[in-house]
């Protein structure tokens, strides 16, 4: 058996499959959660997806889903994992607060789930397993204290913030009372050109560039003023892999001690195309938040000095990234279809 075996849930994502990237370039051989569809949905793997035909495939996936303990029993035993990233989740913040009993399944069911699977096969094994459990920034929510640290409290604004904290001290508490090697990552927000077009990062740069091309006239967005501290995440998905390879387990902060408005973002990603985003963007009212975060800015101190953790890309540098990826993409879509 490989000696570096890696299980991943949510490797279809966009953490997922820098995660992927990241752990097959380091030899691992590397096992992924997917759930059934009669669509596929491994666009982000399609560079590093191999055939399980192929002589010594080393990114294996399997049908499954957080929500099914049984699956999980089953499955963690048969992949043997040496460590196990938990990415999965219904990670929207706003839909959260409609399908809030989907999120709680998924985000906080899911993670209890998947570290008593965990669990189980260390024990029955006698191998240990190290977990990490994706936390977020968004359980600090009505934040007291700026910038945010590890000791921070907690006062999660939404459903999805909910199920985070709760996953979160899942996590810890199965750490102090089983011995796990259970390490929580708190990553504040984080993005790429491989974020999903209905976050609102992706949204913009996707809806500016459209309009850069004539394919879109207007961008419908809500609080422009909602202040965040963006990353880029593939530098963040590094920290995770650094979080791991500790002796000790505990909790980190992932940040860049940088935080911008979703205003800032219009204003750089339309200002990348020679437009002014004001002649764009309107607001429409459905797009808030039943309740509205504070004010997100991360202490990264801790994976600085412990991990030797920094950032490498900026909150400018991940805005043009962004945008010049969008715009590729929309020059795509005005071209003529080749005849068939």
């Amino acid at each position: 058996m490989n000696d570096k075996r890696a299980f991943l849930t949510g490797i279809t994502g966009q953490d997922g499959s820098y995660l992927a990237e990241l752990l097959l370039s380091k030899g691992y051989e590397v096992h992924g959660l997917i759930r059934r569809s009669s669509s596929f949905n491994r666009g982000r793997l399609n560079e590093i997806y191999r055939n399980s035909h192929d002589r010594e495939p080393r990114l294996h996936l399997h049908y499954g889903d957080v929500t099914d303990a049984n699956g999980l029993m089953n499955l963690v035993p048969r992949v043997q994992p040496t460590e196990v990233y938990n990415l999965a989740a219904q990670s929207h913040v706003r839909v959260s607060f409609d399908q809030p009993v989907y999120t709680a399944e998924t985000v906080a069911l899911g993670a209890l789930k998947l570290l008593e699977a965990t669990r189980e096969f260390q024990q029955s094994s006698g191998n240990q397993v190290r977990f990490y459990q994706a936390s977020s920034s968004e359980m600090f929510g009505n934040v007291i204290e700026v910038p945010q640290t590890e000791s921070t409290p907690f006062h999660p604004r939404s459903p999805y913030a909910v199920a985070k904290a709760f996953a979160h001290q899942a996590a810890i508490n199965y750490r102090e009372s089983y011995g796990i090697h259970a390490t929580c990552g708190i990553l504040f927000n984080h993005e790429s050109p491989r974020r999903g077009e209905t976050f609102v990062t992706r949204k913009i740069t996707r809806a500016a560039t459209r309009i850069k091309v004539g394919l879109q006239e207007k961008l419908f967005l809500g609080n422009l003023e909602a202040k965040r501290d963006w990353g880029f995440a593939k530098d963040y998905v590094e920290a995770m892999w650094l979080m791991l390879q500790q002796d000790d387990p505990d909790d980190y902060v992932v940040a860049t001690g940088q935080t911008h408005s979703v205003r800032d973002f219009c204003e750089r990603a339309f200002a990348r195309l020679d437009l002014d985003y004001r002649d764009f963007v309107e607001i429409d009212k459905r797009y808030y938040r039943p309740s509205e975060a504070g004010l997100f800015l991360g202490d990264a101190s801790k994976a600085r000095e412990k991990l030797g953790w920094k950032p490498q890309i900026e909150f400018d540098g991940l805005v043009a990234m962004m945008v010049d990826a969008d715009l590729e993409l929309s020059r795509r879509e005005i071209e003529p279809s080749a005849p068939s």
